[in-house]
Protein backbone atom coordinates (compact mmCIF):
# COMPACT_ATOMS: atom_id res chain seq x y z
CA UNK A 1 0.00 0.00 0.00
CA UNK A 2 1.31 3.64 -1.04
CA UNK A 3 1.57 6.05 1.85
CA UNK A 4 -0.65 8.76 1.32
CA UNK A 5 1.14 12.45 0.49
CA UNK A 6 0.82 15.34 3.31
CA UNK A 7 -1.71 17.19 1.05
CA UNK A 8 -4.23 14.06 1.00
CA UNK A 9 -4.68 13.81 5.01
CA UNK A 10 -7.03 15.66 6.35
CA UNK A 11 -8.28 16.11 9.96
CA UNK A 12 -11.79 16.59 11.29
CA UNK A 13 -12.34 19.79 12.96
CA UNK A 14 -15.13 19.69 15.87
CA UNK A 15 -17.38 21.30 13.55
CA UNK A 16 -16.94 17.98 11.56
CA UNK A 17 -15.54 19.98 8.52
CA UNK A 18 -12.55 18.09 7.03
CA UNK A 19 -9.44 20.50 7.20
CA UNK A 20 -6.28 19.44 4.95
CA UNK A 21 -3.46 17.89 7.48
CA UNK A 22 -0.99 20.69 5.42
CA UNK A 23 -1.06 23.83 4.35
CA UNK A 24 0.69 26.55 2.73
CA UNK A 25 1.46 29.59 5.15
CA UNK A 26 1.57 32.59 3.85
CA UNK A 27 3.55 35.28 6.48
CA UNK A 28 6.40 36.31 4.52
CA UNK A 29 9.32 38.65 5.19
CA UNK A 30 7.78 42.01 3.30
CA UNK A 31 10.34 41.99 0.20
CA UNK A 32 8.64 38.11 -0.36
CA UNK A 33 4.77 39.64 -0.19
CA UNK A 34 5.27 40.53 -4.35
CA UNK A 35 6.00 36.21 -4.28
CA UNK A 36 2.69 35.41 -2.76
CA UNK A 37 0.53 35.11 -5.83
CA UNK A 38 2.59 32.83 -7.64
CA UNK A 39 3.20 30.70 -4.06
CA UNK A 40 -0.22 30.42 -3.62
CA UNK A 41 -0.35 29.14 -7.92
CA UNK A 42 2.37 26.71 -7.21
CA UNK A 43 1.15 25.16 -4.05
CA UNK A 44 -2.77 24.71 -4.84
CA UNK A 45 -1.13 22.57 -8.37
CA UNK A 46 0.75 20.53 -6.43
CA UNK A 47 -2.10 19.36 -4.28
CA UNK A 48 -2.24 21.92 -1.27
CA UNK A 49 -6.09 22.14 -0.28
CA UNK A 50 -5.27 24.73 2.76
CA UNK A 51 -4.08 28.29 2.35
CA UNK A 52 -3.44 30.28 5.65
CA UNK A 53 -3.74 33.83 5.36
CA UNK A 54 -4.27 37.06 7.65
CA UNK A 55 -4.91 40.61 6.81
CA UNK A 56 -1.85 41.52 9.25
CA UNK A 57 0.11 39.33 6.24
CA UNK A 58 -0.53 42.42 4.09
CA UNK A 59 -0.59 39.66 1.09
CA UNK A 60 -4.33 38.81 0.86
CA UNK A 61 -4.48 40.92 -2.32
CA UNK A 62 -2.24 38.45 -3.72
CA UNK A 63 -4.01 35.76 -2.39
CA UNK A 64 -6.76 36.89 -3.87
CA UNK A 65 -5.35 37.33 -7.49
CA UNK A 66 -3.66 33.77 -7.22
CA UNK A 67 -7.18 32.49 -6.69
CA UNK A 68 -8.90 34.22 -8.99
CA UNK A 69 -6.64 33.28 -11.81
CA UNK A 70 -7.15 29.26 -10.54
CA UNK A 71 -10.44 29.66 -10.57
CA UNK A 72 -10.70 30.78 -14.10
CA UNK A 73 -8.63 28.75 -15.00
CA UNK A 74 -10.23 25.73 -13.70
CA UNK A 75 -7.62 24.70 -12.20
CA UNK A 76 -9.71 24.31 -8.73
CA UNK A 77 -12.89 25.20 -7.21
CA UNK A 78 -14.10 27.54 -4.61
CA UNK A 79 -15.16 24.40 -2.53
CA UNK A 80 -12.37 22.22 -2.68
CA UNK A 81 -9.81 24.42 -0.81
CA UNK A 82 -9.70 25.78 3.03
CA UNK A 83 -9.09 29.43 3.22
CA UNK A 84 -8.10 30.40 6.64
CA UNK A 85 -7.62 34.07 7.84
CA UNK A 86 -7.29 36.41 10.51
CA UNK A 87 -8.12 39.11 13.26
CA UNK A 88 -5.71 41.21 14.23
CA UNK A 89 -5.53 43.04 17.41
CA UNK A 90 -5.88 46.51 15.96
CA UNK A 91 -9.79 45.59 14.76
CA UNK A 92 -10.00 43.45 18.62
CA UNK A 93 -13.62 45.13 18.79
CA UNK A 94 -14.38 45.40 15.29
CA UNK A 95 -13.76 41.88 13.74
CA UNK A 96 -17.25 42.06 11.09
CA UNK A 97 -15.40 44.94 9.19
CA UNK A 98 -12.23 42.97 9.29
CA UNK A 99 -13.48 39.81 8.35
CA UNK A 100 -15.46 41.86 5.20
CA UNK A 101 -12.22 43.53 4.45
CA UNK A 102 -10.24 39.93 3.87
CA UNK A 103 -13.02 38.95 2.17
CA UNK A 104 -13.09 42.05 -0.63
CA UNK A 105 -9.12 41.32 -0.86
CA UNK A 106 -9.35 37.83 -1.14
CA UNK A 107 -12.32 37.67 -3.77
CA UNK A 108 -13.93 35.45 -2.34
CA UNK A 109 -17.63 35.13 -0.38
CA UNK A 110 -16.81 33.06 2.23
CA UNK A 111 -13.61 31.43 4.33
CA UNK A 112 -13.77 27.77 5.55
CA UNK A 113 -11.96 29.44 8.93
CA UNK A 114 -11.58 32.85 10.99
CA UNK A 115 -9.20 32.78 13.56
CA UNK A 116 -8.65 36.29 16.66
CA UNK A 117 -5.07 36.50 15.71
CA UNK A 118 -3.66 37.33 19.17
CA UNK A 119 -5.39 37.63 22.32
CA UNK A 120 -4.16 41.50 23.12
CA UNK A 121 -6.39 44.79 21.73
CA UNK A 122 -3.99 47.59 19.90
CA UNK A 123 -5.28 50.99 19.56
CA UNK A 124 -5.99 51.29 15.72
CA UNK A 125 -4.27 53.98 13.99
CA UNK A 126 -5.62 55.82 10.93
CA UNK A 127 -4.36 56.72 7.38
CA UNK A 128 -5.49 59.27 4.61
CA UNK A 129 -7.20 56.43 2.82
CA UNK A 130 -9.29 55.07 6.03
CA UNK A 131 -7.44 52.36 6.59
CA UNK A 132 -5.22 51.01 9.61
CA UNK A 133 -1.69 52.19 8.84
CA UNK A 134 -0.25 49.41 9.92
CA UNK A 135 -1.24 47.65 6.42
CA UNK A 136 1.43 49.67 5.31
CA UNK A 137 3.86 50.34 8.00
CA UNK A 138 4.68 46.90 9.39
CA UNK A 139 6.78 48.91 11.97
CA UNK A 140 3.26 49.26 13.25
CA UNK A 141 3.04 45.28 13.77
CA UNK A 142 5.01 45.16 17.33
CA UNK A 143 1.91 46.48 19.39
CA UNK A 144 3.98 46.03 22.65
CA UNK A 145 3.88 50.08 23.01
CA UNK A 146 -0.13 50.58 21.22
CA UNK A 147 -1.90 48.19 23.75
CA UNK A 148 -5.37 49.40 24.71
CA UNK A 149 -5.84 49.15 28.12
CA UNK A 150 -9.67 48.96 28.33
CA UNK A 151 -10.09 46.53 25.59
CA UNK A 152 -10.59 43.10 26.45
CA UNK A 153 -9.11 40.30 24.60
CA UNK A 154 -11.63 37.68 24.62
CA UNK A 155 -14.38 40.17 23.34
CA UNK A 156 -12.70 39.66 19.74
CA UNK A 157 -14.00 36.15 20.14
CA UNK A 158 -17.27 36.61 21.57
CA UNK A 159 -17.83 38.78 18.64
CA UNK A 160 -16.98 36.11 16.58
CA UNK A 161 -19.28 33.60 18.10
CA UNK A 162 -21.96 35.76 18.14
CA UNK A 163 -21.93 36.05 14.23
CA UNK A 164 -21.39 32.51 14.28
CA UNK A 165 -24.40 31.34 16.33
CA UNK A 166 -25.62 33.92 13.57
CA UNK A 167 -24.97 31.45 10.76
CA UNK A 168 -22.99 34.55 9.21
CA UNK A 169 -22.42 32.91 5.70
CA UNK A 170 -19.16 34.70 5.72
CA UNK A 171 -17.29 31.88 7.47
CA UNK A 172 -17.68 28.34 8.48
CA UNK A 173 -15.63 27.64 11.57
CA UNK A 174 -14.31 30.11 14.01
CA UNK A 175 -11.43 29.75 16.11
CA UNK A 176 -8.54 31.53 18.14
CA UNK A 177 -4.96 31.61 17.44
CA UNK A 178 -1.49 32.36 19.92
CA UNK A 179 -4.06 31.21 23.11
CA UNK A 180 -1.96 30.20 26.16
CA UNK A 181 -3.62 27.54 28.53
CA UNK A 182 -5.14 30.11 30.88
CA UNK A 183 -6.54 31.76 27.91
CA UNK A 184 -8.50 29.12 26.53
CA UNK A 185 -9.69 27.71 29.96
CA UNK A 186 -11.27 31.25 30.85
CA UNK A 187 -12.99 31.28 26.92
CA UNK A 188 -14.63 27.83 27.84
CA UNK A 189 -16.02 29.09 30.99
CA UNK A 190 -17.39 32.48 29.11
CA UNK A 191 -18.21 31.31 25.43
CA UNK A 192 -20.19 28.62 24.43
CA UNK A 193 -18.73 27.76 21.03
CA UNK A 194 -15.41 25.56 21.42
CA UNK A 195 -12.85 27.19 19.46
CA UNK A 196 -12.59 24.70 16.26
CA UNK A 197 -8.51 25.37 15.78
CA UNK A 198 -5.30 26.94 18.25
CA UNK A 199 -3.28 28.00 15.86
CA UNK A 200 0.43 27.69 17.93
CA UNK A 201 3.91 27.37 17.03
CA UNK A 202 4.71 23.51 17.49
CA UNK A 203 8.00 21.97 16.85
CA UNK A 204 10.04 19.36 18.00
CA UNK A 205 11.85 21.82 20.35
CA UNK A 206 8.27 23.23 21.30
CA UNK A 207 6.17 20.91 22.08
CA UNK A 208 3.42 22.13 23.75
CA UNK A 209 2.54 18.89 25.88
CA UNK A 210 0.27 20.70 28.03
CA UNK A 211 -1.80 23.09 25.62
CA UNK A 212 -1.59 19.35 23.40
CA UNK A 213 -3.07 17.48 25.98
CA UNK A 214 -5.96 20.05 27.02
CA UNK A 215 -6.67 21.11 23.34
CA UNK A 216 -7.34 17.17 22.68
CA UNK A 217 -9.76 17.22 25.85
CA UNK A 218 -11.78 19.54 24.71
CA UNK A 219 -12.12 19.06 21.20
CA UNK A 220 -9.94 21.62 19.72
CA UNK A 221 -7.66 21.35 16.78
CA UNK A 222 -4.31 22.47 17.26
CA UNK A 223 -2.20 24.10 14.02
CA UNK A 224 1.84 24.41 13.99
CA UNK A 225 2.87 27.72 12.44
CA UNK A 226 6.92 27.97 11.63
CA UNK A 227 6.98 23.97 11.86
CA UNK A 228 11.09 24.37 10.49
CA UNK A 229 12.10 26.97 13.43
CA UNK A 230 11.34 30.48 11.98
CA UNK A 231 13.31 32.74 9.12
CA UNK A 232 16.30 30.20 7.56
CA UNK A 233 15.03 26.96 8.94
CA UNK A 234 16.80 26.71 11.96
CA UNK A 235 15.43 23.51 13.18
CA UNK A 236 16.66 21.81 9.74
CA UNK A 237 20.43 21.83 11.04
CA UNK A 238 19.59 20.16 14.28
CA UNK A 239 21.63 17.58 14.85
CA UNK A 240 18.70 15.06 16.20
CA UNK A 241 16.76 16.34 12.76
CA UNK A 242 19.23 15.50 10.74
CA UNK A 243 20.21 11.96 12.29
CA UNK A 244 16.24 11.22 11.96
CA UNK A 245 16.49 12.47 8.51
CA UNK A 246 18.96 10.12 7.84
CA UNK A 247 17.44 7.15 9.22
CA UNK A 248 14.48 7.58 7.15
CA UNK A 249 16.59 8.37 3.89
CA UNK A 250 14.67 11.56 4.11
CA UNK A 251 15.08 15.47 4.52
CA UNK A 252 15.16 17.12 7.80
CA UNK A 253 11.94 18.92 6.72
CA UNK A 254 9.92 15.98 6.17
CA UNK A 255 10.83 14.97 9.55
CA UNK A 256 9.80 17.87 10.96
CA UNK A 257 6.50 18.10 9.49
CA UNK A 258 5.79 14.70 9.66
CA UNK A 259 6.37 15.39 13.62
CA UNK A 260 3.29 17.27 13.55
CA UNK A 261 1.24 15.51 11.15
CA UNK A 262 1.68 11.96 12.76
CA UNK A 263 0.32 13.60 16.24
CA UNK A 264 -2.99 15.22 14.51
CA UNK A 265 -1.33 18.78 14.57
CA UNK A 266 -2.61 20.75 11.35
CA UNK A 267 0.82 22.72 10.03
CA UNK A 268 1.10 26.10 7.70
CA UNK A 269 5.25 26.23 6.80
CA UNK A 270 5.68 29.23 4.80
CA UNK A 271 7.30 29.70 1.81
CA UNK A 272 7.54 31.38 -1.96
CA UNK A 273 10.17 28.78 -3.59
CA UNK A 274 8.00 26.45 -5.39
CA UNK A 275 10.74 23.82 -5.33
CA UNK A 276 10.26 24.03 -1.23
CA UNK A 277 6.40 23.95 -1.46
CA UNK A 278 6.19 20.92 -3.72
CA UNK A 279 9.24 19.52 -1.52
CA UNK A 280 6.87 19.27 1.39
CA UNK A 281 4.23 17.36 0.28
CA UNK A 282 6.24 14.30 1.03
CA UNK A 283 4.65 11.70 3.80
CA UNK A 284 7.25 9.82 6.18
CA UNK A 285 5.95 7.33 8.68
CA UNK A 286 7.75 8.40 11.64
CA UNK A 287 6.93 6.21 14.52
CA UNK A 288 5.05 6.69 17.73
CA UNK A 289 8.58 5.78 19.31
CA UNK A 290 10.45 8.53 17.65
CA UNK A 291 7.80 11.13 17.80
CA UNK A 292 8.28 10.22 21.59
CA UNK A 293 11.44 10.69 21.06
CA UNK A 294 11.33 14.47 19.58
CA UNK A 295 8.42 15.63 22.57
CA UNK A 296 11.32 14.66 24.93
CA UNK A 297 13.73 16.50 23.35
CA UNK A 298 11.60 19.20 23.20
CA UNK A 299 10.85 18.93 26.95
CA UNK A 300 14.55 18.90 27.79
CA UNK A 301 15.58 21.35 24.95
CA UNK A 302 12.79 23.81 25.06
CA UNK A 303 12.86 27.08 22.53
CA UNK A 304 10.87 29.44 21.08
CA UNK A 305 11.96 30.77 17.48
CA UNK A 306 8.61 33.13 16.86
CA UNK A 307 8.38 35.23 20.02
CA UNK A 308 7.22 38.64 18.99
CA UNK A 309 7.66 41.60 21.11
CA UNK A 310 4.48 42.15 22.20
CA UNK A 311 3.61 38.46 22.67
CA UNK A 312 5.22 39.74 26.18
CA UNK A 313 1.96 40.95 26.98
CA UNK A 314 0.33 37.91 27.21
CA UNK A 315 0.63 35.97 30.54
CA UNK A 316 1.82 32.51 29.97
CA UNK A 317 2.55 33.17 26.45
CA UNK A 318 6.30 31.58 27.10
CA UNK A 319 5.88 29.25 28.80
CA UNK A 320 3.51 27.45 26.31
Amino acid sequence: MLHPKNTEIYFTLNTGAKMPALGLGTANEIEQIPETKQAVKAAIKSGYRLIDTAWAYRCEDRVGEALKELFEEGAIKREDIFITTKVWPTHWDIASDSISRSLENLGVEYVDLVLQHWPLCFNRVEDKDGVDGIARNPTHLDGSANINEEGDYLSTYKQLEKMYLAKDPRFKAIGVSNYPLDYLQRLLKECRVVPAVNQVEIHPQLPQMELRDFCTEHGIRLESYSPFGATGSPLTKNALMQKLAEKYSCTPNDILLAYNIRQGVVTVPRSVNPKNIVANIEFISLTKEDSSVLNKYGLENSQRFRNEKFAESIPGFREN
